[in-house]
């Protein structure tokens, strides 16, 4: 699996499980205040773990761009 792939699959499971956290929280028997809290921090969760995943993409960009650099310049021999 690449990992493009990889990233995407976790990514769908992240977004599915959030997903699933806020419908649950939204059919639960609670007063509108605690439920409006409860997707507050959900929200809050969110955007943390959303950050996360961007820095990791931009790491990950930024060591392939590396390596694209590394391979393709040319390299100078002293005789």
């Amino acid at each position: 699996m690449s990992e493009r792939n990889s990233g995407e699959t976790i990514l769908a499971f992240i977004l599915g499980g959030l997903i699933g956290a806020t419908l649950g929280i939204l059919f639960a028997p609670k007063s509108g205040k605690e439920t409006r809290e409860r997707l507050k921090v959900l929200a809050e969760d969110l955007s943390e773990k959303a950050g996360d995943l961007i820095d990791e993409g931009k790491d990950k960009v930024e060591g392939l761009v590396a390596d694209a650099k590394e391979r393709f310049t040319p390299k100078k021999h002293n005789n």
